[in-house]
């Protein structure tokens, strides 16, 4: 390879050679990676479509809950995308999920002691209303089943607010924040592994606990429960993970706007406990309990080469129209995928896209796929969505597939749509130099960063815990943890154009390199049964 800055030149006479050929008909095209490269630069930085395609899925189609309806459309929109741009094999693969849930309309108000709408946002999965629910609130919070025995007889007719009020927050941290480099060199610490053998059982038994509440309240006799979200400034999150059959909640549930909430407490601590209206129609779906991964390819020349991967998780939450978490990662995907279609050149490996579903549920539809292509993990069947998570995470053995040898790279982006600063290594020392030379030819993008942290919480995840090469690109925070992930916020509003033109360019660089160079990322070891890092450890029975 070229030393960087030779690279960089290379790069620069090649985009000046295609700034000239936009004007000169005729003009042959140089041949070669970083003429490749040259020419995703300029049709992703001069005539990207990604902002484009942001407001046709957000603007248009909205929230994209997993097996919703809205999924649905959005699942075929995002195919009929791919075919236009010229991919292949598009198609869906079927996972095991669980109940399809549909909002049709809400509202939630306080009519007395004075009318006034209430930001207000029901929960995920929870059951809809027969018409509307008026009744006074009743303050009863409750986080631990122990909690119970002291509301028993006190709660019929009621609707009840199950949260602790707290305080007003007051923030010492930047709402709107760019990485400086700084902040980039805090990332590069290596994160020791720990296991704890109790985690997943622990985690499913604190996970389970509002389906017990609400079976608690019905059997009370209350008419509902409200929630306080979790961020103050009239937002809203709704999330909710009772969608399997037979197990959604007994009692509708609503997740209200803090200052709504606390108004409400101090109501009921001062006199008469106020009354508030829920109305909600909403719709379960049981006719098809699998949800889908949206996959398309760009074909390879060499067979025997293997593929290389870029994903995001297509899902949403229904407090905003998803944009952000993760319509930004999604689009993306399919830019990059436009990007590198337009190239008109066949990659050595081939290239597959995929749009996940289930992430928010517990990352069940990529887990879906290492599981029918890559690798399989002895879990209990009986513990389903977001209960097997951790347990995935710590079941051994780990026995690959076929496929297994075959991936040799996996892209994902998940971390709203800030611009792209670099890549996390993820403790994987050996892959550094070849991510770092892949990156080179984006140092003027201002994506120069490689850090050994690792990142968590989306779809790199189970492949990164198998010993497979995935990674998650370092991205700038902008609002995305302050206030726009999984709330009323994530709109195409705070989605930045500059940013995910640059995203894509950079994804679909790394890819073209992945797929084209004679090196291959070197893999981590695979897994196997970890002792406890904390043999001592005793556990408070009340946690």
């Amino acid at each position: 390879m070229p030393s960087p800055i030779a690279h960089r030149f290379a790069l620069a006479c090649a985009a000046s050679l295609f700034a000239l050929g936009a004007s000169a008909p005729g003009l042959a095209a140089p041949e070669g990676d970083s003429a490749a490269i040259a020419r995703i630069i300029d049709e992703g930085m001069n005539r990207s479509e990604a902002m484009i395609t942001a407001s046709a899925l957000m603007d248009r189609i909205g929230p994209r809950l997993t097996n919703s309806e809205n999924h649905r459309k959005a699942e075929s929109w995002a195919m009929d995308q791919l075919k236009k741009q010229g991919l292949v094999n598009i198609h869906v693969e079927p996972f095991d999920f669980g109940l399809g849930w549909n909002l049709d309309s809400y509202s939630v108000a306080m009519v007395s002691p004075r009318p006034l709408a209430l930001t207000a946002l029901p929960v995920a999965w929870s059951p809809p209303t027969s018409g509307t629910l008026r009744a006074p609130v009743v303050i009863a919070p409750m986080s631990r089943e122990e909690h119970f025995a002291e509301w028993k007889g006190k709660l019929a007719g009621k609707i009840v607010l199950v949260s602790l009020p707290g305080q007003t927050s007051e923030s010492k941290e930047p709402v709107f924040q760019r990485y400086t480099d700084a902040d980039i060199a805090a990332l590069d610490t290596y994160t020791k592994p720990v296991f704890d053998p109790d985690a997943a059982a622990l985690q499913v038994r604190n996970r389970r606990f509002q389906g017990r509440l609400a079976a608690f309240l019905k059997a009370e006799g209350a008419l509902a429960m409200v929630k306080m979200t979790y961020r103050d400034g009239k937002l809203v999150h709704g999330e909710g993970y009772d969608f399997q059959p037979g197990e959604t909640l007994a009692v509708p549930a609503v997740d209200m706007a803090q200052e709504d909430y606390r108004r409400l407490v101090r109501l009921a601590k001062t006199g008469p406990a106020p009354e508030i209206a829920i109305t909600v129609a909403a719709r379960y779906d049981d006719s098809n309990l699998r949800a889908e991964n949206v996959i398309a390819e760009i074909p390879g020349s060499d067979p025997k080469a293997g593929y290389v991967m870029a994903g995001a998780h297509f899902d949403s939450w229904i407090a905003g129209d998803g944009a952000n978490d993760n319509g930004a990662g999604s689009v993306t995907v399919i830019e990059a995928a436009r990007l590198i279609a337009k190239l008109g050149i066949k990659p050595k490996r081939t290239i597959r896209f995929v749009l996940w579903s289930g992430e928010e549920q517990g990352l069940l539809g990529s887990r879906a796929y290492i599981e029918q292509h890559l690798a399989s993990r002895p879990v209990d069947p009986a513990l389903k969505g977001i209960d097997s998570y951790a347990a995935w995470r710590n079941a051994f053995p780990i026995t690959p597939k076929p496929e297994y040898s075959q991936l040799k790279a996996y892209f994902n982006m998940d971390n709203g749509s800030g611009r792209f600063r670099g890549i996390y290594s993820e403790g994987n020392l050996g892959a550094e130099k070849l991510l770092k030379e892949w990156l080179s030819p984006f140092d003027m993008l201002g994506a120069d960063k490689l850090v050994v942290s690792k990142t968590g919480g989306t779809d790199h995840v189970f492949m990164q815990a198998i010993g497979l090469p995935g990674y998650q690109f370092i991205q700038d925070p902008l609002d995305y943890d302050t206030r726009v992930h999984h709330s009323s916020l994530d709109t195409v509003d705070h989605m930045r154009a500059d940013d995910m033109r640059q995203a894509a360019v950079i994804m679909a660089g790394m890819l073209w390199q992945a797929a084209n160079s004679d090196k291959e990322l070197p893999r981590a070891v695979l897994p196997s049964q970890p002792t406890p890092t904390d043999p001592f450890k005793v556990r408070d029975p009340a946690q």
